[in-house]
């Protein structure tokens, strides 16, 4: 719905610049510090990047060292709840530093804190925290934090400030840093109007809303002239991008427009949402010559008695059928997918048909996850007796299935030769670079690290269920540094 879409006003978003530029005037002459600690998701990599930016624009250099920080902000994640308590676990560490250096700021933000209970327990436990806000807030960040560091200087570190707005906007022109120079994340939409009855995701990052396809390909064409070459389109659907903006642009006009852009580079994006991927898609990448080969596509369970509870909107046959329709569009598609295991009430017939599903697509790789249970949810609030110890089982079982079937498609790429985008070190033994092939298959190499960020012919000599070993191929024509003889 178009009135759902709200955008901030220019003028909004040039003064939280002023604002860094008046908090970089009142911190004064030398050197000031800021730790940003990431967890979750390439959105929140995505988020981190401004939050960097901003802090930049204040005047702090970056640093890895929290001893050294002093600006520490962990920006969390929500989605389960294995990483909530790691980041509970990491910031309650942080009240060393706090007692040591009071001065210090902690911040912690992201979609943790757009929960109003993880708000009240950070309040009440967890008082080394000064700064508390969650996604919808991002863009404002520098006005919390000279609010921050108002209340610091004001009140000997007894204030604090907590912010969770419901208002979901998109903001154009926040400044960024980003990591690294070969790839970039690019954020074409934010938030999701799926409700599926295990994610916790649309109640912290709201209801869909898109950026207008003018700017995503500003942004774009800047990322190509600053050298990029490899350049991730995110949202929590794609698929549904467009909806509730003024301009007729789905996503496979968008992919379209960016494939436009003239330069090297590749495009990829995540994550799709089975229902809503479309024959329009798949066409649009078989066409889009800069479009990676590569569709993640999380099926999540094979029993339709499962995806009807898990309010997925598709079917196991639907499923099944859009796999052959993309490898029919595609034939060097690399596919993957993600997979729940033990959701409440599966049954062990339920998992035989997730298990036959996986077997039956053959995915390059799979990422599988035991249920985790998310308070707000719908699926929160229904029972399950299944026994931890068979829900462990059947991952293992999965798991098992899964790292045969990877190994398998990596052995199959042995001797083949790919055009790789080497885009930073290995730590992998005797390997020193690091490199992905047009599909993402993680390809190990030697060579000088002056080859970083530059595209090379990779021969595959060896492989394991992770990924590709190989040697930098001599090129023997020019026409094959553009293209090479495999792209998967």
């Amino acid at each position: 719905m178009a009135a759902l879409r709200q955008e901030i006003p220019a003028a909004e978003i040039q003064r939280q610049k002023d604002i860094c530029r008046r908090i970089r005037v009142s911190l004064g002459d030398g050197e000031r510090f800021a730790m940003v600690d990431t967890y979750g998701c390439q959105q929140n990599e995505s988020d981190s990047e401004v939050l960097r930016g901003y802090l930049g624009a204040m005047g702090y250099a970056l640093t890895g060292d929290e001893e050294k920080a002093d600006v520490i902000v962990v920006n969390t994640c929500a989605v389960r709840e294995h990483a909530q308590m790691r980041v509970f676990g990491n910031v309650g560490a942080l009240s060393h530093v706090k007692r040591v250096h009071p001065e210090r700021i902690v911040v912690l933000c992201g979609c943790m804190a757009q929960s109003e209970a993880i708000r009240e327990k950070v309040k009440r436990s967890y008082r080394m925290v000064d700064l508390c806000f969650g996604p919808h807030d991002l863009w404002r960040f520098p006005e919390l934090m000279e609010r921050t560091l108002q209340v610091h200087g004001l009140s000997g570190n007894r204030g604090r400030v907590f912010s969770a707005a419901d208002a979901e906007a998109v903001a154009e022109g926040m400044p960024r840093a980003r990591d690294g120079s070969v790839k970039a994340w690019l954020t074409i939409m934010n938030g999701c109007n799926n409700f599926c009855s295990y994610c916790i995701v649309p109640y912290v990052r709201g209801r869909e809303r898109s950026r207008r396809s003018e700017e995503v390909v500003r942004e774009a064409e800047a990322l190509v002239a600053a050298g990029y070459r490899d350049i991730t389109l995110l949202g929590q659907n794609v698929n549904s991008y467009g909806r509730g903006l003024e301009e007729e642009c789905d996503f496979a006009d968008l992919l379209r427009k960016i494939n436009a852009i003239p330069g090297d580079f590749r495009i990829r994006f995540m994550t799709s949402h089975p229902k809503d991927a479309t024959e329009k898609l798949f066409a649009a990448m078989a066409e889009c010559e800069k479009c990676a080969p590569h569709l993640h596509l999380p099926v999540q369970s094979g029993s339709d008695r499962i995806l009807k509870a898990m309010n997925r909107g598709y079917t196991r046959e639907k499923y099944l059928h859009q796999v052959e329709l993309a490898r029919r569009y595609i034939p060097e598609l690399v596919l993957t997918t993600d997979v729940i295991v033990g959701f409440p009430g599966e049954t062990e017939a339920d998992f035989l048909d997730t298990l036959s599903l996986t077997e039956e697509v053959g995915f390059d790789s799979m990422f599988t996850f035991i249920y985790s249970r998310r308070p707000g949810t719908k699926a929160a609030e229904w029972p399950d007796d299944t026994p931890r110890a068979v829900i462990q089982d059947r991952f293992d079982r999965l798991l098992e299935s899964a790292n045969a079937a990877a190994a398998a498609l990596h052995a199959a790429q042995e001797g083949k030769t790919f055009r790789v985008l080497i885009d930073g070190r290995s730590k992998n033994g005797d390997y020193n670079l690091s490199s992905r092939t047009a599909g993402g298959r993680l390809v190990h190499l030697r060579g000088d690290e002056s080859l970083i960020g530059q595209w090379a012919q990779a021969r595959i000599t060896g492989s394991n269920t992770y990924a590709l070993f190989g040697e930098i191929a001599p090129i023997r024509s020019p026409d094959e540094s553009m293209t090479g003889p495999n792209n998967g």
